[in-house]
């Protein structure tokens, strides 16, 4: 038996792992701007070629999901997928949009207003 284990280099969270996927480069000049509930959908499906990460990306974004949603998903730190998602974004693979505004509370008096007219009947 030898005392080899797991790989700490693939081991989820490790800063090893998180460098290697994002290609051991900083996006500075290509960085988007990217929150948490910044919604992430596909435009294309998973293609050959394409990371693990990349391609998982691509595949659970055939609805709108959030940057947090993803990053939950995936055991990613928001920092390394944001990294990916540039990449993503670059190769025109997904595409990002607003997240969708909460509905405005209707007026007060108008409410007040229908539901006098509905006692009055």
């Amino acid at each position: 038996m030898n005392g080899a284990g797991p790989d700490p280099a693939t081991a989820p969270g490790s800063p090893d792992r998180l460098y290697i996927l994002t290609g051991a480069q900083d996006h500075a000049e290509q960085r988007t701007e990217l929150d948490l509930v910044t919604l992430i959908v596909s435009r294309t499906e998973s293609e050959a070629g394409l990371q693990p990460e990349h391609a998982a990306i691509v595949r659970m974004c055939h609805y709108p999901l959030s940057v947090a949603e993803i990053s939950a998903y995936l055991e990613l730190p928001v920092s390394t997928l944001t990294q990916l998602l540039t990449d993503l974004l670059t190769g025109r693979q997904v595409e990002a949009r607003p997240p969708v505004p909460a509905a405005a509370l209707p007026d007060v008096r108008l409410l007040e207003a229908v539901m006098n007219g509905l006692q009055k009947l």
